[in-house]
Parts: C-alpha cells; structure tokens; sequence
C-alpha cells in the first residue's frame, strides 16, 4: 500500500527548494529588465541596427525563458500535490505505480532546474564553443575522439540546443583527429565546462587483429562564445593569417577554393581554423571569433589557477589526468574522478546521458565556492 503522506510531504519539500530557486533567480528584477528590453524594441530605429537588435533579442528570450522554466515547475508540482488526493480516492496499484514514476522523474527535473541557479558565473549563460583532440595512439585514439563527438552531439539533442561544426579534420584511416564544433543554447557554456579535460576509454580495440585491450584518451577543450569585440583586444599585428583548401570526409567537409582560415596569435600561439563557412571572409570572421574566446577562456583558467595556488588547491593538469574514464571491458562503467559519480549503463551515457556527471560537477563546484 502506498503512503500516500510520504508522496505529498516529499512533493512539498520539491515546491519549497523550487520556491527557493525560483526566489534566488530574483524574477521581480529580471521582469523589470524584460520591460526595458521591450521598451528598446518598440522605440524607433531599433531594427536599424542588425546587432543591437540580435543581442537585445537574445537577451529578452533568455529572460522569459528562465521565468517560464521556473514557472511551470512551480504548477507542475502543485498539479502534482492535488493529482496525489484524486488518486488516493481511486487507491489502486497500476495508478499509484504510475504515481511514483512520475514524482521520481519530477524529483529529477526539480533537481536539474535547481542546479541551474547555481549558473552565476560572468561567461555561463553563453554559447560554448568546443574542441575535441585526438591522443596519441593512431587510429583507436581517432575512433575514441569521433564516438565522443557523437555523444555530445547526442547531448545537445537532448538538451534541445543545436550544433555547428567549425573546423575538422579526418583521421588517417577512420575516426576523427580533431573537430571544432560550436553549441547553441541556454546555459551552454556554464554546463559543458564540467566535460573540459581528458576523457579515456578502455576496451577491446575493434582494429586489433588479436583483441587486445587497448587504453585511448582524448582531450575536449570548452569556451564561452564571445560577441562582444570589447571583451578583449585583439591587433592585426599579432596575427599570422593563412588560407587553405578545406578537406576532410564527406562532401560537406570538402571545397574546391581555399576558403578555410587559420590564424596564429603570436604572442600565445593559440591557433584557430574555420573551415565551414562558404566564404573566406565569413571563415575569417568566425576563425576571430574563436581566437577571441580561447583568449577569454586563457585569461579566466590564469586567473581560477592564481586562485588556486594562493588557497593550496592548485592541481597540476597534464594528460595522464584524465576527468573521466570509460571502461567497456572487463566490466562496464563510466566515473568521473573528480565527483566519483559513475555508473554501469556505458551505452546510455555514449548516447548523451551526461546530466547526472554534470549535475554532480556542478555540486561539487557550489561547494568548494
């Protein structure tokens, strides 16, 4: 027999640490700052300016879509107190079942939203841009590199965000040596920077003749996308520009001029390449886009390490310490080993089931804050 009180005081306590989240967000302020937005909209000339209008469009959108999320929690949760009273009338075991199923998955999307306020920093509601590199090993090390290419794609989906692909380049007989691929959506850069680091695989290598175990890393750099030219200088003279014939596998990737765009910054060495553009110029354009953000994201990680150093918690990153192993054989299991969240359903999480090493990162981090 379900306890039906136990269902409506853990309901209860969902709407109170909603009603909290909800608070943290400060929705009276940011209804105050959706009015201003639309007042600009409304005013005259607005649509003159093509990217004024974009960033104080986007800003409105993110806005009425965070109050929407926390609102229709809010009366999800109180359907979900009052659908506790009609089925307790009914009182039979396939609609208590159906029930708890739905508070547990409530439970979830309580938590992931809750997680979500935690999503203050300066660069986290951003777009993010990502780049996966393949480590040493040939061809298993470019195979691990396309199937974690294919998970976070699968990730995006999930989360309803979409993807471009910048920059790629094919691995020698399969696999992918490195991809450069930019991510669209609320929040984007504030979660995916718990996946940046190295990511390594344990398995049987399907290119090994004598099914050998094999061990294969990959690393996954991610950055804010950022708009604003006035974040950070950038002088023509501290950069090397070269062009080149884009290439790579299937068509898409393939272009008979040389579109493609790489830049060196001197005084870094940071390099970045575009290559999906039609154009020279618009491949020019993203390419300093890029540049823009691995610098942003430079000038942060000094800053998180100076930090670091002075409270004594620096970690020294270097390629043996990976973020997160996958291992597919003897056993099974995916654990991150900065949380020790893991889990044994490896397909799920290849498939882009990250919200749980995510959401755990995402703790972890409130708390050494």
């Amino acid at each position: 027999m379900l306890d039906y009180n136990s269902v409506r005081n853990r309901l209860k306590d969902m709407l109170a640490e909603m009603t909290r989240a909800y608070e943290s967000i400060n929705p009276t302020k940011l209804r105050a700052r959706a009015d201003e937005l639309a007042a600009q909209q409304n005013s005259d000339g607005f649509w003159e300016d093509a990217d004024n209008a974009r960033k104080v469009s986007k800003e409105m959108s993110q806005i009425l879509s965070k109050l929407e999320k926390f609102e229709k929690m809010l009366a999800r949760i109180n359907d979900a107190i009052e659908l506790v009273d009609i089925v307790e009338l009914e009182a039979n075991e396939q609609d208590d079942a159906a029930l708890v199923q739905s508070v547990d998955e409530l439970a979830e999307q309580v938590e992931g939203l809750s997680l979500a306020t935690l999503l203050s920093g300066k660069y986290d509601s951003l777009n993010a841009i990502l780049t996966l590199h393949a480590g040493a090993g040939g061809t298993e090390a470019q195979d691990w590199c396309s199937m974690l290419y294919r998970m976070y794609t699968r990730f995006v989906e999930r989360s309803g965000w979409t993807y471009t692909e910048l920059d790629y380049l094919a691995g020698d007989e399969a696999g992918i040596k490195s991809v450069t691929f930019r991510v669209e959506g609320d929040n984007a850069y504030g979660y995916l920077k718990a996946e940046k680091g190295v990511h390594r695989l344990v398995r049987i290598s399907p290119f090994d003749a004598n099914a050998r175990r094999h061990t294969s890393f990959a690393s996954l750099e991610v950055m804010p996308e950022i708009i604003d030219t006035s974040e950070i200088e950038i002088r023509p003279e501290d950069l090397k520009i070269d062009t080149y014939r884009s290439g790579g596998a299937g068509g898409q990737h393939v272009n008979k001029t040389e579109s493609a765009i790489r830049i060196t910054h001197i005084p870094t060495g940071i390099i970045v390449a575009c290559q999906n553009e039609r154009s020279q110029i618009q491949n020019k354009e993203v390419a300093l886009q890029m540049l823009r953000s691995k610098l942003i994201e430079k000038k942060e990680r000094e800053r998180e390490e100076e930090a670091a150093a002075i409270s004594g918690q620096l970690k020294k990153i270097e390629w043996g310490s990976q973020i997160r192993s996958y291992v597919f054989c003897p056993y099974t299991m995916v654990k991150d080993h900065r949380t020790n969240y893991e889990t044994g359903n490896v397909q799920a999480v290849m498939d882009g089931d990250l919200e749980g090493f995510i959401n755990e990162y995402l703790k972890l981090s409130s708390i050494q804050k």
